[in-house]
């Protein structure tokens, strides 16, 4: 069956990898290249944030680290870490999702994939071009006169607009690389109005962030990065003297429920706010069942 993923995404190149090796004949559509996508923004731990959850999103979650867990790839490191709650707030419900699970108080210590996105998206890009798919870089305004038998809507945040749905909204997020002082563990700061974050990678710890319902622009605000440092180094004091790398701005594709659904010859995957790189293997396969069905 001849395929159209439009979207290289995180999400749209899992879909092309499951797709290409179930044997369709598939070619990605992109406005840019992954290295220019939302995904290699992403601080890359893989855990669903926030309270949108339902029982897809943990079944997600788990299927997507059983993948990186079976797959040696570059960019892909299991690393221990914890995420901070309210004393009195219940455990998440994506807990079960996670290896090595413990809480005591208000943190939850567990065993995730850490994700150096732009590494790997270009390992998984060139993954998909070994199965035989073409990429194609181009806008595209339609989903129809494609060519194809079924296209598979995973353009990120453009997916609204080729699906014509209203209810996607960009949420800006900042984040600021400095250099690794030799961090093993990550921390997620959940008790504050916003999320604090510090995601070490080895070269570089990915440090955040901020969430800004209809950003429109990609531009870093220096006030935001100095926000950020300081209370990045008040979560974790050894960045006191890293080293500013750079600062990023990336545009979460945000929908209050993910839409993962086959309307005729298109099946729809977006609306992943923040979570593509947690959510697009589980995504994927059932992209790929509802392709083949």
């Amino acid at each position: 069956m001849r395929v159209t993923v439009a979207g290289a995404g995180i999400v749209g190149l899992s879909c092309a990898y499951r797709l290409a090796e179930a044997g369709h004949d598939v070619t990605v559509v992109a406005a840019a290249p992954p290295r220019e996508s939302t995904s290699a923004v992403a601080g890359g731990v893989v855990y669903p944030p926030g309270d949108r959850l339902d029982e897809r999103i943990v079944r997600w979650t788990a299927a997507s680290l059983a993948v990186f867990r079976g797959h040696d790839t570059p960019g892909v490191r299991f690393r221990r870490g914890r995420v901070l709650l309210a004393a009195a707030e219940p455990d998440p419900q994506w807990l079960p999702a996670v290896d090595d699970a413990t809480r005591d108080g208000d943190r939850v210590e567990f065993t995730t994939a850490v994700v150096d996105t732009p590494v790997y998206l270009e390992w998984l890009l060139a993954r998909v071009g070994a199965l035989g798919v073409r990429v194609e870089y181009r806008s595209l305004t339609s989903l129809r006169g494609l060519g194809a038998d079924v296209v598979v809507n995973a353009a990120g945040l453009g997916a609204g607009a080729l699906a014509g749905d209203a209810t996607m909204v960009p949420v800006g997020g900042q984040v600021v690389h400095v250099t690794d002082p030799g961090l093993s563990e990550f921390v997620v700061d959940e008790t504050g109005p916003g999320v604090t974050y510090v995601i070490p990678h080895g070269g570089h710890v990915v440090c955040g962030g901020t969430e800004e319902p209809g950003r429109g622009d990609t531009d870093p605000n220096p006030a935001v990065t100095a926000d950020i440092l300081r209370r990045c180094r008040e979560l974790e004091p050894r960045l006191a003297d890293a080293e500013v790398l750079r600062s990023l701005v990336g545009l979460r594709p945000f929908r209050r429920e993910v839409r993962l659904e086959r309307v005729g010859d298109v099946v729809h995957c977006y609306g992943h706010g923040g979570a593509g790189i947690t959510l697009a293997w589980g995504c994927a396969a059932d992209v790929t069942e509802l392709v083949t069905a």
